[in-house]
């Protein structure tokens, strides 16, 4: 038998913020705190970008692109609402 457990944590409010970003001056100092920001965000963008590479030789291989059968779709269901 599963057990359906309630999400206890969620996102982290004002005063669980502060004492983050207070624990990460302590640990990187405040200096290093823009670099660690800055490189965390251009491997988040070439993250992106291999991502989206790797979606469109995907695409390519089967003949189609994900994003034009998504956009096929997302049209029927809207024709679909429209004549109820």
């Amino acid at each position: 038998m599963v057990a359906i457990v309630p999400l206890q944590f969620g996102i982290p409010g004002g005063m669980e913020l502060a004492v983050i970003l207070l624990i990460a001056i302590l640990l990187f100092g405040a200096n290093k705190i823009p670099q660690l920001a800055r490189s965390t965000g251009q491997a988040m963008g070439e993250f992106k970008r291999g991502r989206e590479e790797i979606e469109k030789e995907i695409g390519d291989l089967t003949g189609g692109s994900d994003s034009d059968s998504k956009k096929a779709d997302s049209k029927k269901d809207s024709k679909k609402d429209s004549k109820k």
